[in-house]
């Protein structure tokens, strides 16, 4: 179960691009808040609490308890806009939730112990992450943070689908419902073939380190003495 996460805000009246460039150069991120029996609200975050929540994975997957001019409301972060090249935080979307409805998040994987693994210690094997994040329909009381992946059994040829992974209790994945052809693999295991270029090249380079090598062991031949001159 995630931690509650609390995100402090305030009501705006000002709307429009020139209240919204106002706002950021006042330090301010413009948002809207929306969902439920409730109009859209409009308010503004701190921009400094926007870049700090938002290194975090729990910012973008967990319910947060939105404090608006000290009224909370649970949201969820639905959508948001950063600069093309700044650590500049454009504007926040929020969606508002029913702690008594499931809701449908996008949670991280966190893969685990795959350096240990057998896959993980083979050289020509190439470890595929298909999948860095999975879509889980539960209560928001249940939404967990991240899922943890294990990877330490993984070897040569092995592929972890989605019906594959360990999850919470009283959580779902609402692909799986959809039928088989919707259990795609989250990780796959593949060996990396030599190419028949790349098997000549190392054939030659093998067949020149043996010539030096065999050079080397021969021994040297003395030249023979030239005869003395007659007088």
């Amino acid at each position: 179960m995630s931690k509650t996460h609390e995100i402090k805000a305030q009501s705006r009246k000002d709307e429009g691009k020139g209240a919204s460039r106002r706002l950021r150069r006042a330090a301010y991120v413009p948002a809207v808040v929306y969902g439920g029996d409730q109009a859209p609200e409009s308010i503004q975050i701190e921009h400094n609490t926007i870049l700090l929540a938002a290194k975090h994975e729990w910012f973008f997957s967990s319910v947060l308890d939105l404090n608006v001019d000290g009224k909370v409301q649970k949201v969820l972060v639905r959508d948001w806009q950063k600069h093309p090249f700044k650590q500049l935080m454009m504007h926040m979307d929020f969606l508002r939730i029913d702690e008594n409805a499931k809701v449908r998040v996008n949670v991280p994987l966190h893969f685990l112990n795959q350096e240990t693994s057998s896959a993980g210690k083979t050289s020509g094997v190439v470890i595929s992450h298909n999948l860095t994040e999975v879509e889980i329909l539960c209560l928001p009381r249940d939404l967990p943070e991240f899922i943890d992946l294990d990877l330490g059994s993984l070897k040569a040829g092995d592929i972890i689908h989605l019906s594959d992974l360990k999850l919470p209790p009283k959580v779902e994945l609402p692909a799986l419902q959809l039928g088989e052809a919707h259990d795609i693999p989250v990780v796959t295991v593949n060996v990396v073939k030599e190419s028949a270029a790349d098997a000549a090249e190392d054939a030659a380079a093998e067949a020149e380190a043996e010539a030096n090598k065999a050079a080397a062991a021969k021994p040297a031949t003395k030249a023979a003495p030239k005869p003395a001159d007659k007088k």
